[in-house]
């Protein structure tokens, strides 16, 4: 599996965060920034991660900002993404075997380090259920073009 890795200033402790969860499970990622607290916009890092997951470049990203909202939006807007937006451990499960989500979002002024490693190390772990569920994701697929 290979991840790309994102945030604005509004993410960085908590990107650190899952960067060190990444290396711990022998993960392959890439950490595209942002490296500062000064304001940036969350779209410049969300939409070139979300388009190099969707070309395939890498299978899944993760991204954060200060409440995930933006990059979740941002990311969502990046054709052949579905992103999720989780703040707890069961959504993080739940959105990968239901909905076969391949970009998290979180909030760093949400949740803190700790949940955010485990809400990544459990949507990491989980995979898509397909059954029911494949018809579902296949029609946003469809809708998609």
């Amino acid at each position: 599996m290979k991840v790309i890795l994102a945030s604005d200033h509004g993410g960085v402790n908590i990107r650190k965060e899952v960067a060190s969860l990444l290396e711990e499970m022998n993960i392959e990622y890439l950490d595209i920034g942002c490296d500062c607290e000064d304001s940036v916009d969350y779209p410049d890092y969300g939409i070139p991660a979300a388009e190099r997951v969707a070309n395939g470049e890498f299978d899944r990203g993760i991204l954060i900002c200060g409440t995930g909202i933006g990059m979740s939006i941002s990311a969502n807007k990046v054709k052949g993404i579905r992103c999720a937006l989780v703040h707890d451990v069961f959504t993080a499960r739940v959105t990968r075997e239901h909905n076969d989500s391949n970009v998290l979002t979180m909030g760093e002024r949400v949740i803190g380090p700790g949940l955010a490693r485990e809400i990544a190390k459990t949507w990491l772990e989980a995979d898509f259920e397909g059954g029911r569920h494949a018809n579902r994701v296949k029609k946003i697929k469809e809708y998609e073009g």
